[in-house]
């Protein structure tokens, strides 16, 4: 079947964060706060969700689980979805997990916010590479525990690990976890074997957990690979890897996340402080489920054409405004795109789009957790002429901003 990622589809009034909730997400106001550009006619280029049509086959299971007729309690009470998981993995990874550990929860990001809870007690402390997604400082914050950075190294547009730095803040006696953003989001780096080994005998040196994020682990450029941590590490106890079909197939409001927990003690624990009491949305669990049977080809589409999004904007850019550094990721749907060759003085990039281009993005250390001053990601998960249009704004904002 041909999927047709060129479709625009219009999200008013379906209560999209995407669409409405931009105002006090990046800029923290309401209405009151006047733009030159209308609502509606702003591109949308800053959350992680995509402005592609989900797969007709999971919508399909959506509609069929809601002709049974009875949305009432549910749990994941069989083994066909630990199966559709696991044959998943299996097939993609080489890697699999037993089913006793494999807990769920409505995100990634509640997880994280209850793991941290769980695993520092006060004076203990988290680490992480950066930049970094925000919700890793979050949920430290929220617990009221330190997040220690990591910088990573760049070099020519590629980022890379301080294995000294890594070795030296791991060594540290009050950090007790490192979390782990595997493939990584902004940068879009995929980890390769070797680092992965290469961190995983510094946190099994120092006894460290590790919290192993691999939500965008599917969403790799056409011929690259992804490796679990699991893999690397696969008697290791203190790993908890989280995963879902959220990011992949476009399904981030159904809010379901699975969770492998290996240590016996911690996962008893994240169970009996499950906010959400076991109980799953009997959608969610439809829809994920086909996606892991059925969402193959679409997933095999859907990575070709980003990949021609990501071609187009590095054509754009070496073209139009070369002094933008870039380098398409290895993994996301994300273009992380340093601005400080041509808007270095600009202090709230996001703002100066937002005024000057009619494009909503995200960037710099308000959004991202270090190493990001004068960077902006964008998301590229949008048809082609959506993607052209705000390339072109941008381009023509730089231009008068640059004088």
């Amino acid at each position: 079947m041909k999927y047709d990622f060129n479709e625009i589809i219009d999200r008013k009034n379906t209560n999209s964060e995407n669409v409405d909730g931009w105002r006090s997400y990046i800029f923290k106001c309401g209405s009151e706060q006047k733009f030159p550009y209308a609502d509606d006619d702003f591109v949308r280029m800053w959350v992680a969700d995509m402005e592609f049509a989900v797969a007709p086959e999971i919508r399909q299971a959506i509609i069929d689980r809601v002709e049974q007729k009875i949305l009432g309690y549910t749990i994941v009470s069989d083994n066909s979805y630990y199966e559709a998981v696991q044959n998943w993995c299996h097939d993609r990874y080489g890697w699999g997990f037993p089913k006793k550990e494999l807990v769920f929860s409505p995100g990634i990001i509640p997880a994280l916010y209850q793991i941290m809870e769980d695993l520092l007690k006060p004076g203990e402390k988290a680490m992480t590479f950066t930049p970094a997604y925000g919700f890793f400082l979050h949920a430290c914050k929220y617990n009221d525990r330190e997040l220690i950075q990591l910088p990573l190294i760049k070099e020519k547009a590629k980022y890379f690990i301080d294995f000294d730095d890594l070795e030296k803040k791991a060594a540290d006696p009050a950090v007790k976890v490192f979390i782990l953003c595997n493939p990584h989001n902004p940068t879009g780096r995929i980890w390769t074997e070797e680092e992965l080994g290469r961190m995983a005998a510094i946190a099994s040196k120092h006894d460290l957990w590790i919290i192993s994020d691999e939500i965008h682990c599917d969403l790799i450029r056409c011929g690259l690979h992804h490796t679990p941590m699991g893999k690397i590490m696969p008697d290791y106890k203190r790993l908890i890897t989280c995963m879902s079909a959220s990011k992949t197939f476009n399904l981030a409001g159904m809010q379901f996340s699975h969770v492998i927990i290996r240590d016996a003690a911690e996962r008893s624990r994240f169970i009996a402080r499950d906010k959400s009491i076991g109980a799953v949305n009997p959608l969610s669990v439809a829809a994920h489920k086909a996606a892991y049977e059925q969402g193959g080809e679409w997933l095999e589409q859907l990575k070709a054409y980003l990949d021609e999004n990501f071609a187009y904007v590095d054509a754009f850019l070496k073209e139009n405004v070369p002094q933008v550094a870039f380098k398409p990721p290895e993994a996301t749907y994300f273009a992380w795109l340093d601005m400080n060759g041509v808007l270095a003085d600009t202090k709230d990039l996001p703002l100066f789009f937002a005024n000057n281009a009619g494009v909503l993005l995200e960037g710099g250390d308000k959004m991202f957790v270090g190493n990001a001053n004068g960077y902006i990601r964008l998301n590229l998960a949008m048809p082609r002429k959506i993607l052209e249009k705000g390339l072109t704004r941008m381009k023509k904002a730089i231009a008068r901003g640059k004088r």
